[in-house]
């Protein structure tokens, strides 16, 4: 059984909305909350400083950026993307082996100027608002479970820490990659949430049973109109 606090550590809250809000959310959830995610709306928005700002509140970040470049280019910017601070960062596992690999040297040349940990590397394998008509259409034939263990082993060889996949292949890819891979798994909705434009979900209790590492929730936390009390309901579940 979890601890309010190891429950606490499982949840990354999803900050896609604005500085203020962000700001607001983070300063209500200040004591509870371990993780916020600083997505692509935010991070374009506000640059680099959002992220000293939420660490500064004591929250560890996972910076979604969902690197994807030539190696040369996904390098220097893992390299910046780490120097802000960022515990977790994503990449594409997309870009190939050698893109990874880049991306893994970046954030080692990252964490020598800055010293303290590297940043955690997760690569992006098929994004959880799309579904096996959503896949077939970029022309990929593969089922998505194959589709995401392909992925998923070629990164994680080529040097990324884990992988960001759906709770529904969460179970596999803790088989393929072992018990110290980063699984983390957007697409968790408590049971009764608005689904959104998510596909391949699952609620928070069965996505760590599956094991998954982290999950990021947004809406069902940051939409509630009590964003305390929905944290604390999914801790609970995760500490039942």
């Amino acid at each position: 059984m979890l601890s309010y606090e190891e429950a606490s550590d499982k949840v990354i809250i999803a900050l896609d909305c604005s500085r203020e809000r962000a700001f607001e959310l983070a300063d209500l959830l200040a004591g509870k909350a371990t993780w916020v995610k600083v997505g692509m709306t935010l991070f374009y928005a506000e640059g680099p400083s959002i992220v000293a700002a939420m660490r500064e509140r004591g929250l560890k970040v996972f910076l979604d950026l969902k690197v994807h470049d030539i190696p040369f280019q996904v390098q220097g910017a893992v390299r910046s993307a780490s120097l802000t601070g960022a515990d977790i960062l994503s990449i594409h596992g997309l870009g190939s082996s050698a893109m990874v690999a880049a991306a893994r040297k970046g954030a080692e040349e990252a964490a020598e100027l800055r010293g303290g940990d590297r940043t955690r590397l997760v690569a992006i394998s098929v994004l959880t608002s799309m579904d096996q008509a959503a896949l077939e259409e970029i022309g990929v034939e593969r089922q998505i479970a194959d589709e995401v263990a392909r992925l998923a082993g070629n990164s994680v060889k080529a040097g990324a820490d884990g992988i960001v996949c759906s709770p529904q292949e969460a179970s596999a890819m803790r088989e393929l990659l072992g018990p110290d891979a980063w699984i983390v798994t957007p697409g968790v909705r408590p049971a009764g949430a608005e689904i959104g434009d998510q596909k391949r979900i699952a609620t928070p209790a069965a996505a760590i049973a599956a094991g998954a590492s982290k999950l990021v929730i947004g809406r069902p936390i940051t939409g509630a109109d009590d964003p305390v009390a929905a944290f604390d309901a999914i801790c609970a579940e995760l500490m039942a």
